[in-house]
């Protein structure tokens, strides 16, 4: 039976006020999302869902969780994901991966050595010369830090131009969207699309607030390349307050469109000193 004590020190501890639960900002819980969504896809078994998820997480500079991601994805068994992935982190600026990028100069497979090329290119290291002497020449500089590989490729520019929309290298438009991109380039040639997603690419850096309201309406495009262009587009403006407006697109059925919506909603809810360009309201 209780005693009087021991009742007392019952109701006692339930007359104290609880510790309010944690609570989080609404960017925080839609970054939460974005990650929930991006985290597990680039370790995902199928290798065309893991090179997407992959290739996105190129929108996230300075942010050391998709850095760390990209880099393990170099180790990957398919040479168009460790080409994916360099050319990630080249994207993302991941100064840190410099070692990992000179090691991916001499992968066996040639594309992976181009994008790790490409990569070092960006981050201003000199080791890319190896590579891209290769490819004015046809001869390697030296026999250290590239592999031996027939240079047929090298001497043609068709070749390569092929192989940078296939792996995603940067040397091209759309690379970024790789070799399904190239191929509705092909289809939708006459459509108007690959203008449209051209244009809304270029239109990252444009300050009219008129122009996130059209890009905005572009991430609705029914094209999914205008749909992704827009979105890359978006995460590049830095204004925070675009992110709520395209979260319905992480439900997008393309998953070239719900990736890179989650690598935007990232990019523009976590990355630090991204404030929103202050404009004037545009004119009638």
């Amino acid at each position: 039976m209780p005693t009087r004590k021991s009742l007392a020190s019952f109701f006692l501890l339930y007359s104290l006020p609880f510790a309010p639960a944690p609570t989080r900002s609404p960017a925080q819980s839609l970054a939460d999302r974005a990650w929930v969504l991006l985290s597990p896809a680039v370790k995902q078994s199928n290798t065309e869902k893991r090179l997407i998820a992959v290739r996105v997480l190129g929108l996230l500079p300075n942010d050391a969780r998709a850095a760390q991601l990209a880099e393990a994805a170099l180790h990957d068994p398919k040479p168009q994901l460790r080409a994916a992935a360099a050319t990630a982190l080249g994207n993302m600026r991941a100064a840190t991966s410099v070692p990992a990028l000179k090691k991916a100069l001499s992968d066996k497979d040639l594309s992976v050595a181009l994008a790790a090329a490409h990569a070092l290119r960006q981050l201003n290291d000199p080791a890319c010369y190896e590579v891209y002497y290769a490819i004015l020449t046809g001869q390697r500089k030296s026999s250290e830090g590239f592999f031996d590989q027939e240079t047929e490729m090298f001497r043609d520019p068709k070749e390569l131009a092929m192989m940078g929309f296939e792996q995603g290298l940067g040397f091209v438009p759309y690379a970024g969207i790789g070799w399904d991109a190239w191929r509705t380039i092909e289809k939708d040639r006459t459509s108007g699309s690959p203008t449209k997603a051209a244009a809304a690419t270029n239109l990252a850096a444009d300050p009219d607030p008129r122009t996130a309201v059209a890009l905005l309406s572009a991430a609705h495009d029914h094209n999914w390349l205008i749909r992704v262009a827009a979105l890359q587009a978006l995460a590049l403006r830095g204004d925070p307050s675009l992110a709520s407006k395209i979260d319905s697109l992480l439900n997008d059925p393309k998953l070239e469109v719900s990736y890179t919506a989650a690598a935007a909603i990232i990019r523009l809810t976590t990355l630090p000193s991204q404030k929103p360009a202050q404009h004037p309201d545009p004119q009638p």
